[in-house]
Parts: C-alpha cells; structure tokens; sequence
C-alpha cells in the first residue's frame, strides 16, 4: 500500500445532548492533513462521544462536522469513507485473517483480484502476510489489532478513527503496540483521530492532543507543550503528575514570585498580583547536597519513599509549601531515602509555571 494524502477535518461547535444531560458541550476542533490528533480525557469527559459523531454513529445536537471543507454533518456512517479500528478488535470469528481483511472490499464489490492484491498489501504493511490463513482465535491479542488495523486501512479510508484500540493489551505489548502504530502512521500519510485515556499513550503517539474534561475541549497542542506549558490545574494534574503551590503573586524581573508563608517561589510565565497557582513536576525536583544551588531551595524531611526500578518516588514535608513529591533517578540520587531524614529540595525558576484554577 503506497502513501497517500491526509484529510482535514473541522468541527464547529459540535455539541450532544441527551434530554438534560450534555456530553459534548460545542468542541470546536482542528484536525490537518496527515497528522495524528489523540482526544485525550477521563471517563466521561465527552472524547468517544465525539469520535462516534465524527464516525457517523451519533448525530450531533447542535454544530458542524466538515472534511476538505464539505460539509458531512448529515451524510451516514457508509458514505463517509472512514476507516474504525474498535477496542475490542471486532473481527469475524468463522473468516480466516485474509478474508476479515477482505471484507470491507467485498461490501465495495471489488473484484476477487484487486481483493487479493489490497489484502496482500494490507497483511504486509501490518507485517501479517504469513498469517494470512488463520483465524483470530489463533493469534495473540497484539496480532488481532493487527488484523483490525490492516482491515480499516485496506480500502484507503479518508481517516483513520481508532477508539482506545490498545487497552485490551498489556502493558509491555501496548508499548511495543504504540511504536508500530506511530511507525504506520508515517508509512501511510493518512490522517489518524484516536482515543484514549492512557496519558503515556497519548504522549508517545501523538502529533498533538485534545484534552477534555466535562465535554470540553480544554486544551490543544502539541506533547511537549502540554506537558511543559498546561493551562490549568486539570491539564498539568490529568497529563503526568505535578505539586500545586497556591500563594501570593508579584511581579519579578525575571518572570513571576510567589509567596507563600515566608517562601517566595521564583517561577516563569506573569500573573496579575493576588491569588496565583503554580503546578511544578515532580521530576523537576532536585535533591539538592550541602552546597547545592538553585533558584529556588527549600528544607523538609522525607515523609515517605517508595522504589520504582528506575527510580525512587519522594514525598518530603516542608513547613511552608506543604507537602511535595518528589521523583528522582535511581542511579544519581545523592542520599538513601530514610523516613524522618532532613533534605534540601531545589529546582530552577523555569519548573514552575503559573497554571489558572478550573471552572467551577
């Protein structure tokens, strides 16, 4: 199968209503040609109700759904041309992994010849083609969402619309799972809407994310920048985890201060002066040594630790800022953890960004 175009896909104030309860409340949402968008949110937050308006199944109460700038809010599920890869794999049990590829081809009536040279190509693009003639029962879990992947991509679908199709996977194989499927996306060119709720997932896959809460669209843009520059309290706790520090702000000559108590924290980014709320990572954290210098430092003492493998998790009570966890390497941590033990924290202004409280 050789690459082809992208397609772009608009929604305009998208909303569903079901009686008094919304799902979606009026997501507006840019999707361009070729990338890889991941609606990313809790349970409820609105991102599979979205997917299946964008798919055909569910129509929406209010707004538009536009591809290439036409205009598909009204045109049914067969007509749109999308290609579905479902959590549950969805395959034919009795048909052999050649024929449920086939099978979108045969509802298109193609002849038995172009049939065979699609689900040839299919099988290959997904690294499948000795499999051809076993049934799914037959293969492991990874190799079934193979087969899905294969048999949504077989007949050059306009998108590709892939709801949580890795969470039926454990977790070593969903990693090895999240590489090929971003390694397909480059082969293929076509543009890929996923959904999920695995941070890690959305994260490693993606082009840029969609973050939703409450049937809001939150916050879009790229990994790197949600994750280095969240918006608010919701964004910077639900992707990755972070300390909240609420205090004071004032104006500094290198950003932003905020004071709580008798601390002053040094941050990046501005706020107006009164209340302010700052989110700063874990692993942004150092433990600092004797003369350790950074911008900012504070004393506490180890509350509780725990060892991950490659690291060690950190909670160490400070008398103004609260309690703050901390994440810190294995193989550089300068001090053995010890319940009770007197440390120094430091971390540089630009780990803490000022982030807005969420709506009520």
């Amino acid at each position: 199968m050789s690459a082809v175009a992208g397609h772009a896909l608009s929604l305009q104030g998208v909303a569903k209503r079901y009686g008094d309860f919304t799902a979606v409340q009026g997501a507006t949402l840019e999707v361009g040609n070729g990338e890889f968008l991941t609606l990313l949110g809790p349970s409820g937050s609105g991102k599979t109700t979205i997917l299946m308006m964008i798919a055909g199944f569910v129509e929406p109460s209010a707004g538009r759904i536009l591809l290439d700038g036409r205009d598909i809010t009204a045109l049914p599920p067969e007509r749109r041309d999308f290609g579905m890869v479902f959590q549950g794999y969805a395959l034919f049990p009795h048909m052999t992994v050649a024929e449920n590829v086939a099978f979108p081809l045969r509802v298109r009536r193609m002849s038995r010849g172009d049939r065979e040279a699609k689900v040839r190509a299919a099988l290959d693009l997904v690294q499948l083609d000795r499999f051809a003639d076993r049934r799914p029962a037959q293969l492991s879990g990874g190799q079934q969402q193979r087969v899905a992947l294969a048999r949504a991509l077989v007949f050059d679908p306009a998108l590709l619309l892939l709801d949580e199709p890795l969470s039926a996977l454990d977790k070593k194989l969903r990693a090895e799972l999240q590489e090929e499927l971003k390694a397909l996306h480059r082969r293929v060119g076509r543009t890929f809407i996923n959904v999920t709720h695995d941070q890690e997932e959305a994260l490693s896959l993606s082009d840029r994310i969609a973050i939703l809460n409450h049937g809001n669209v939150v916050q879009v843009g790229s990994p790197e920048g949600l994750y280095e520059r969240p918006a608010t309290r919701f964004v910077a706790d639900f992707l990755g985890k972070s300390n909240f520090i609420e205090g004071e702000a004032a104006p500094d000559a290198g950003g932003m201060a905020l004071r709580r108590g008798g601390t002053v924290v040094l941050a990046r980014g501005t706020a107006p002066a009164g209340k302010a709320l700052l989110s700063l990572r874990p692993e942004k954290i150092a433990l600092l040594p004797g003369g350790g210098v950074e911008d900012n430092v504070v004393e506490g003492r180890i509350a509780a630790w725990s060892y991950l493998g490659t690291g060690y998790a950190v909670t160490v009570a400070t008398q103004d800022l609260g309690e703050l966890r901390v994440h810190l390497p294995a193989w550089r941590i300068p001090v053995a953890p010890s319940e009770g033990l007197a440390v120094r924290l430091g971390w540089s202004r630009d780990a803490a960004v000022a982030v807005a409280e969420d709506a009520a």
